[in-house]
């Protein structure tokens, strides 16, 4: 698929989690989450621009999928543990980067913040592969132990109306968690 459809299938699978923090109260957790799958929807479509590596290869993989999401599990963790300490040193729960503008940790232990990351990590490289997996091409998930391609050849990639109608659901279903939430809270 294009960005229009990676960008829905992201929103629509990550928005049952988005929900679940809205209500647990989590409002920034989830806003960020939410973010962070569209900005990362497109990552496994970086090996289009690196020389030897085949489209649809290896950053088309769960493997793939796992190493993105230690990396940002690892950067929520470092992150949290960052503004934890600055925060105990300033005596808050957070850290102030500029003017007016403070980092609040809000209870996220190091190991909470790396595991959300982990989790969004995963969740977006899994999404990319789902929306992938609907075209002909097809995907090879279980590389570097199978090169079996798995393809419901339902639509191109370059298909305008299939990469419109994901983009759509993945919105429709954000919004409606939003007024779940809101209905809820």
């Amino acid at each position: 698929m294009y960005r229009p459809g990676h960008t829905g299938v992201s929103l629509l699978v990550y928005a049952p989690l988005g929900y679940a923090l809205l209500i647990e109260g989590r409002v920034a957790l989830s806003i960020v989450g939410g973010g962070l799958v569209v900005a990362l929807a497109m990552v496994p479509d970086l090996d289009m621009r690196v020389p030897g590596v085949s489209h649809r290869g290896s950053t088309h993989t769960l493997a793939f999928a796992l190493c993105i999401g230690v990396l940002l599990g690892a950067g929520g963790w470092a992150l949290a543990t960052a503004l934890g300490e600055a925060g105990t040193a300033l005596g808050g729960a957070g850290t102030t980067l500029g003017e007016g503008v403070t980092v609040r940790v809000g209870g996220v232990s190091p190991i909470g913040l790396g595991g959300f990351a982990f989790a969004i990590g995963v969740l977006t490289i899994c999404s990319h592969l789902l929306a992938d997996v609907i075209t002909p091409m097809g995907i090879a998930p279980f590389w570097p132990l199978s090169g079996r391609r798995f393809s419901l050849g339902i639509a191109k990639s370059s298909n305008t109306f299939a990469n419109a109608l994901l983009l759509a659901l993945g919105v429709c279903v954000t919004l409606g968690a939003l007024w779940l939430a809101g209905s809820v809270g």
